[in-house]
């Protein structure tokens, strides 16, 4: 169970770290009146982007977690939804954070090339880190309840749930 508790804490810290940079990340400023307009155009369009492809991917995923509920059971439907959360999660935060650093990256530029990189890899690691945390939170997390629930770690029912899990990120 340990090695568990160390992948969960693992998890906690990369999403804590994700949090900590986005902040760094939008606290940076923004770029002059013309930056910001070009900026708020760029997020209304992606914005739009990410409702249609949701929408979209949402009916698949209700569908599909309902075929696994039919031929998996409750668990592995659970395990299933929780992953397409989680990952729709991560790119709705990763696609803001991201079209939001644009400007702030071009700004950083305007200062130096470095200060320009350093904004491009923070911005990016927001959305690496809570990837990484979050599949780790997900996996270990169900996991741990799985056989805290009683369950073998090599039963089919784990298997089954943690690659359903998988299949929904």
């Amino acid at each position: 169970m340990s090695i568990i508790l160390i992948a969960i804490a693992c998890g906690l810290a990369a999403v804590l770290y994700g949090i900590i940079t986005a902040r760094q990340v939008l606290a940076a400023s923004p770029g002059n009146a013309r930056m910001q307009e070009i900026g708020k155009a760029i997020q209304e369009g992606a914005n739009a982007y990410l409702n249609k492809q949701y929408t979209a991917i949402g009916l698949v995923g209700v569908i599909v977690a309902v075929l696994v509920l039919v031929f998996l059971g409750v668990i592995p439907a659970v395990a299933f939804v929780l992953g397409a959360v989680l990952s729709g999660a991560t790119g709705f935060i990763g696609m803001n954070i991201s079209v939001r650093a644009n400007v702030r990256t071009a700004e950083a530029a305007r200062q130096s090339l470095q200060a320009g990189l350093t904004m491009a890899f923070r911005s990016g690691a927001v959305t690496g880190m809570l990837v990484a945390g979050l599949a780790l939170l997900a996996i270990a997390g169900y996991f741990y309840a799985l056989l805290a629930s009683g369950l073998e770690p090599t039963s089919r029912a784990v298997i089954n749930a943690l690659v359903a899990l998988s299949f929904g990120a």
